[in-house]
C-alpha cells in the first residue's frame, strides 16, 4: 500500500504586507553575514538573501544561483565560468560538460558531468574578507561613512596546453552583508617570457531560466531576465543613466537548449559580459589584465519604484562615497577677488563649498608655479573658512591638434569622435592633460573637481600614440586612464562631479538629468520642469547622485524671465528654487557671481540651508515617488529612512492657479513605520494617523495657489 506524503511548501508573494512579515533587507538589516564555506566537493556563498554554490569534480562550475527572499533559482544549465580568447583562440575557463537538458539541471547530476579538456582548469581557492575597492577619503557630509564588507573568494584556473602554460587565470567573487549582490571580475596573469594578445575576456556566462516563452519571437524583442540586474563599472553614453550607458550585457540565444518553447531556439536566455569594443589587449610579461566588475543584484519585485530602491541600496552599499552631498555655488568669476567674495559668501549663509564654473579664470593645465602659487593661496584662504574650493576642467569638445586627437578608422584622420573631434587619452596630450590635473590638485589642494569629458568611449585608430597600440585596444586603455584618474583623485579626498557613469570607479555626482536650453525658459516654468527631473532622476539614482541646475545669469540665451539676478527682485522664486532643491535633496549647481545681492536675499538663503542642515539626513534619504510633476495637479515626494528618527519627510507643490484640497493614501511602508505614523506640517503640531494594511495613511492637504509645504513622519 503507497502512503501518500503532503508536503507542504511555503510560497513567498511579493507584496509589502508579506515582505514586512519576514523582515524586508530594505527595511529592517538581517542579522546574517555574508559567508563562503567549503564542504567536501561543494563551495557555497551565502548571506541570508542569494546563494551562489559551486561544485568542484572534473573542473568547478557554478550550480545553484538563489533568491532566498523569494526562492528563485535562476539557472537552467550549467556554464563556464568565464570565456577568454587569447592570441586569437577561444578558451573556456571553468564549466562541465555532458549536461543533455538544458532546460533545468537535477540536484546532484553535476557528479556525472566531465570537463572539457582544452578549458582552463580549477586548481586551488583562497577565502578571504572583502577588501576596499578604493581606498576612499571623504572631504565632506555624507550619509554612509563604511565601506562594503563581506567575504572574497578567488578561484584559480590553468591550462593543460603548453603555450598557455604561463597564463594564469583567476575568477573573484564578493560577496557582501546584507544586499542580494555578488560581484564578479577574472584577472589574467601572464607569467611568461612572450606577450599575449587578450582579444576578448567574457567574465561572466550564465544559463538563466528564461524570463518568457514565446513560441516565436525574436531575442531583441522578448523580454529579458527581470530576476537579476547587472551593472558593470564599463559604461558610457553620455545618458545619466545606467541601462543606456551599459556597454557590456549581452543576452544570447542557446542552441543546445533544444527543449525551449521557441520554434527557432531564439530564446535570449544566455547572459554574456564583455565589453564589446575592446578585442586587442596585449599583455606583457608579469602584466595582469583584470576584467570589468560585474555586479549582479537579484531582484524580488517587478515594481519600479522598488527595483529603484534595491539599486539605490547597492550604490550606497559598493559605492559610499555617492552619498558625500557638499552644499556648493558654480562661481563665475573674472578674478581672484571674486573668488575670495564668493568664499565668504559661502561662509555667511552655510555653504560648504565653491566650484569654478565654466566660464571662469580658472586653468588647472596652467602648471606654471605662479598659476599654482595663485590658486594654492585662494585653496588657503578657502580651507581656514572651512569651505572646499574646485573647479571645472574641459577635456573633450575642442580640437587639440592633428597628433594629438581622436584619429577615425574609416577616414585615417582626425574626427569620427562623440562630438566630431576630441583629443585622445592615451595621445601625448592626453597623457600630459592627466600628469598636469593630478600637479594641479597635488600642489594646490583643490578639493573638488568638475571634468567635461571624456565622452562615450572615443576609439581611436592611431598607432602612435603612447597610450594604446592600435583602434583595437584604444577604447579600453583610454577608459583604464580615466579611471585611474578618477580613483587617484579620490583616495586624496578630492570630491568629483563627471559627466558619465563612473560611479563604480570612484566618481561622486552626475548631472540628475535636463536639457541645457530649458534654464532658458521663464523661472515659472523652471519651476515646474525641474520637479519634473527630480522626479524622473532619482528613481534609480540616490538623490547624492545628481545635481540640478539654477541659472542666477544669463545661461544659453533668454531674458529677464529666466534668471534671478537682481536676487532680491525674484525671491520668492530663488527660494522655491532652493527648497524644491534641497528639498529632494539634490544639489543644484546655483550659478553665477554671486549667493545673495542684499541683507534680504542673504536671510533667505541662510534660512534655507538652515532647514536643509537641520533635515539633512533625511533629505538625503531615499524618494519615494508620489505624484510626477504635470502642471494640471498637485505634485510631490517623500523621502524614507527607517533608520532614524526621522521616519520620513514629504514635500508637497501645486503648479495651479487655484486652492486646492487632496486627500491621497500615502504610502508609508518604506519608512518601516507599521500601525501609527505622526505627521506634522513644517515639523510643528504633529497628528496621529492610522496605518491600513497596505502601510498606508489615509492624508488630507490643502495648497494654495503656486505654493509648496513640507511635512516630517515620524
Amino acid at each position: 500500500m503507497k502512503v501518500l506524503k503532503l508536503i507542504f511548501i511555503k510560497v513567498v508573494l511579493l507584496t509589502p504586507i508579506c515582505l514586512m512579515a519576514q523582515k524586508d533587507w530594505l527595511i529592517q538589516p538581517i542579522s546574517k553575514k555574508a559567508e563562503i564555506v567549503v564542504n567536501n566537493q561543494y563551495i557555497n556563498m551565502d548571506n541570508g538573501l542569494v546563494k551562489r554554490s559551486f561544485y568542484m569534480g572534473a573542473n568547478l562550475a557554478c550550480i545553484d544561483y538563489t533568491n532566498l527572499t523569494t526562492g528563485q533559482q535562476l539557472l537552467r544549465s550549467i556554464e563556464p565560468e568565464a570565456r577568454v580568447v587569447i592570441n586569437g583562440n577561444p578558451y573556456n575557463v571553468g564549466g562541465l560538460i555532458g549536461q543533455s537538458e538544458k532546460a533545468y539541471l537535477i540536484k546532484g547530476s553535476e557528479k556525472g558531468l566531465t570537463t572539457d579538456k582544452d578549458a582552463f582548469q580549477f586548481k586551488a581557492y583562497k577565502i578571504q574578507i572583502i577588501s576596499d575597492y578604493i581606498q576612499w577619503k571623504p572631504n565632506s557630509w555624507l550619509s554612509n561613512k563604511k565601506q562594503p564588507t563581506g567575504k572574497s573568494i578567488r578561484l584559480l584556473f590553468i591550462s593543460n596546453k603548453p603555450e598557455l602554460q604561463n597564463i594564469l587565470i583567476s575568477v573573484m567573487y564578493n560577496i557582501y552583508d546584507g544586499i542580494p549582490l555578488i560581484t564578479k571580475w577574472i584577472e589574467i596573469l601572464n607569467n611568461g617570457e612572450q606577450k599575449v594578445k587578450i582579444n576578448r575576456v567574457v567574465n561572466e556566462v550564465l544559463g538563466l531560466v528564461e524570463e518568457e516563452s514565446a513560441v516565436v519571437g525574436k531575442p531583441e524583442v522578448m523580454k529579458k531576465q527581470h530576476g537579476i540586474y547587472v551593472e558593470t563599472n564599463y559604461a558610457f553614453n553620455n545618458a545619466m543613466r545606467y541601462d543606456i550607458s551599459d556597454q557590456t550585457t549581452h543576452w544570447k540565444t542557446d542552441s543546445s537548449y533544444t527543449s525551449q518553447v521557441n520554434y527557432n531556439f531564439e530564446t535570449p536566455c544566455l547572459l554574456e559580459i564583455y565589453p564589446e569594443r575592446a578585442p586587442g589587449i596585449e599583455l606583457a610579461r608579469g602584466e595582469t589584465f583584470k576584467s570589468v566588475r560585474t555586479n549582479e543584484l537579484l531582484m524580488d519585485s517587478y515594481d519600479r519604484q522598488r527595483r529603484g530602491l534595491m539599486l539605490r541600496k547597492m550604490y550606497r552599499t559598493i559605492a559610499p562615497w555617492t552619498t558625500q552631498n557638499p552644499i556648493f555655488m558654480h562661481l563665475v568669476s573674472k578674478n581672484d577677488e571674486e573668488v575670495k567674495a564668493a568664499i565668504d559668501q559661502c561662509v555667511a549663509t552655510g555653504y560648504e563649498a565653491v566650484i569654478l564654473s565654466f566660464g571662469s579664470h580658472l586653468n588647472m593645465e596652467d602648471s606654471s608655479q605662479q598659476n599654482i602659487n595663485k590658486w594654492k593661496a585662494l585653496a588657503a584662504y578657502a580651507h581656514q573658512k572651512n569651505i572646499l574650493l574646485g573647479g571645472y576642467s574641459l577635456f573633450s569638445s575642442r580640437r587639440i591638434s592633428d597628433e594629438d586627437d581622436v584619429i577615425d578608422i574609416k577616414t585615417g584622420k582626425p574626427g569620427g569622435a562623440f562630438f566630431g573631434n576630441a583629443p585622445c587619452f592615451g595621445s601625448k596630450w592626453g597623457l600630459a592633460y592627466r600628469d598636469k590635473i593630478k600637479y594641479f590638485f597635488k600642489e594646490t589642494g583643490f578639493d573638488i573637481w568638475e571634468n567635461d569629458g571624456p565622452y562615450p568611449g572615443d576609439v581611436c585608430a592611431s598607432t602612435v600614440h603612447p597610450g594604446h597600440k592600435g583602434y583595437d585596444d584604444s577604447q579600453w586603455r583610454q577608459m583604464e586612464i580615466q579611471k585611474e584618474l578618477y580613483r587617484w583623485l579620490n583616495e586624496r579626498g578630492v570630491y568629483i562631479n563627471a559627466p558619465d557613469w563612473y560611479f563604480l570607479d570612484g566618481t561622486h555626482k552626475i548631472a540628475v538629468g535636463y536639457r541645457e536650453v530649458n534654464f532658458s525658459l521663464s523661472r515659472a516654468q523652471q519651476k515646474i520642469i525641474n520637479r519634473q527631473n527630480i522626479h524622473d532622476g532619482t528613481i534609480e539614482k540616490t538623490p547624492s547622485m545628481g545635481w540640478g541646475f539654477v541659472p542666477l545669469t544669463k545661461y544659453q540665451g533668454g531674458g529677464e524671465e529666466a534668471v534671478l539676478e537682481p536676487l532680491n527682485d525674484h525671491l520668492e522664486d530663488y527660494e522655491q528654487l532652493m527648497m524644491q532643491y534641497y528639498g529632494a535633496g539634490v544639489q543644484a549647481c546655483y550659478r553665477g557671481p554671486r549667493l545673495y545681492d542684499t541683507e534680504q536675499t542673504k536671510l533667505m538663503v541662510q534660512s534655507v540651508i538652515s532647514w536643509y542642515k537641520k533635515y539633512r539626513s533625511i533629505l538625503n534619504a531615499d524618494i519615494i515617488q508620489l505624484r510626477r510633476a504635470d502642471g494640471r495637479d498637485w505634485d510631490g515626494w517623500l523621502h524614507v529612512d527607517p533608520s532614524l528618527d526621522q521616519k520620513g519627510l514629504m514635500m508637497l507643490f501645486n503648479p495651479t492657479n487655484e486652492t486646492i484640497t487632496r486627500t491621497i493614501q500615502l504610502p508609508l511602508y518604506y519608512t518601516g513605520l507599521q500601525d501609527k505614523a505622526m505627521i506634522a506640517q513644517k515639523g510643528k503640531d504633529a497628528k496621529g494617523y492610522t496605518l491600513n494594511r497596505a502601510y498606508e495613511a489615509e492624508f488630507s492637504f490643502t495648497l494654495a495657489p503656486g505654493a509648496y509645504e513640507w511635512f516630517t513622519i515620524e
